[in-house]
């Protein structure tokens, strides 16, 4: 299993400049080859090669610098024709996908560039790296990370790590090869409701309530509305401070959340079943203000979090259809609209159980996890005769 794991880098000043210097040239040198690329169609990565790599060189690139900014070229032009294929840039002639369409791929200059071990060693002990420059092998360039991170790295890392300036900071972010534990024979499914009002609750009564999250949210909100409208010079200051402060709250509340529910399955020999929330922001039809709050909701990253953290611990892990489980009764399973008396309030027609709705959802989304679990199990091939 791949994870990445994030150090940051603490470098003197001559090397910071030497690091942005570096970013900035090999950027740029990738808006070149875009723009050698989309002219010509896009060729294969070998093709570009030929057309870009003395160009490269000439620029002052190192042979593995001009490779992977090729490289680079390549996989964004690949990753945009996945996402035309998927339709996520809108149908064929839609405004969004003839802009995509019309100009070569542009990279910023601080944008990530990938280094290989040709490029980048690492001193585990003294927690220091040696890394190509434009200016030339920069050594004992310093970086901080967490006890475990380090341990992370010194064990499983593996491939490339990519160097990141970000609001004048720089992180390698290493690619690390984690084994997965085997997974066990589970005894029940844990089914994990995923929600607004409450971000996760789930079928043994754990509850992650959404209100100081979504009041953290709107507060964010209100801040970035006045200082964008009162225009100073010092409110700008302020909201390039407070960049992507609202997205790190909630990827931290993410973590927290999916290592609970992990270490609770882990821990009772139990399996989580979870909603197979895919395309959820395009089939969901909400008034204006609900829309900022579902698309500023970090449902694919909670589910992610809980899907590599439940492989690297061995707790079994099975997506269900989402479809009915809010209307559906967990005890007697009669589906009804009118079930759902309101967002928290639960009473089945059929035979007047009252529950919460959430909680009820959770019960019904583990009864599907363990039946999907058992049908993958059975044998499907004919008794013989």
């Amino acid at each position: 299993m791949k994870i990445v794991t994030q150090v940051k880098l603490i470098p003197e000043a001559d090397q910071a400049a030497a690091l942005s210097a570096t970013l900035h040239a090999v950027n740029g040198a990738a808006n070149w080859v875009s723009g050698v690329a989309f002219d010509h169609g896009v060729p294969r990565e070998y093709e570009l090669r030929k057309y870009t790599y003395g160009e490269l060189k000439d620029r002052g690139l190192g042979a593995q610098a001009a490779q992977h900014t090729i490289k680079k070229v390549c996989d964004a032009y690949t990753t945009l024709r996945a996402n035309m294929r998927a339709g996520n840039l809108g149908k064929p002639g839609s405004k969004r996908r003839r802009k995509a369409e019309s100009k070569p791929i542009a990279f910023r200059p601080e944008a990530a560039h990938p280094f290989d071990d040709r490029c980048l060693s690492w001193q585990y002990d003294a927690q220091t790296v040696s890394i190509w420059t434009t200016a030339g092998r920069l050594k004992n360039v310093r970086f901080v990370c967490s006890p475990d991170a380090l341990k992370t790295l010194r064990e499983h890392r593996k491939g490339e790590a990519d160097l990141i300036e970000r609001d004048g900071v720089f992180y390698l972010v290493a690619v690390c090869e984690i084994p997965e534990a085997a997974p066990y024979e589970p005894k029940r499914f844990i089914g994990v409701d995923l929600g607004i009002a409450n971000i996760a609750i789930t079928s043994t009564g754990y509850q992650a309530a959404g209100r100081g999250l979504n009041r953290h949210r709107k507060r964010q909100l209100d801040l970035r509305a006045k200082l964008q409208a009162k225009g100073t010079q010092s409110a700008k200051r302020r909201l390039k401070n407070r960049r992507r402060k609202e997205a790190r709250h909630a990827t931290n509340q993410n973590h927290i959340i999916s290592k609970k529910i992990v270490t609770e399955a882990e821990r009772t020999s139990s399996g989580i079943a979870l909603e197979d929330l895919g395309g959820i922001r395009q089939r969901v039809r909400l008034r204006k203000p609900q829309r900022i709050i579902l698309h500023s909701w970090a449902f694919y990253q909670l589910g992610q979090f809980l899907e590599y953290k439940a492989r690297r611990a061995g707790v079994p892990l099975a997506y269900v259809d989402p479809a009915y489980t809010s209307q559906e009764c967990a005890d007697c399973h009669h589906i009804d609209k009118k079930n759902r008396v309101d967002q928290a309030l639960f009473i089945c027609r059929s035979y007047g159980g009252v529950a919460h709705a959430d909680r009820n959802a959770s019960r019904n989304i583990a009864a599907r996890g363990e039946a999907a679990w058992t049908a993958g199990r059975e044998s499907r091939v004919p008794a013989t005769p």
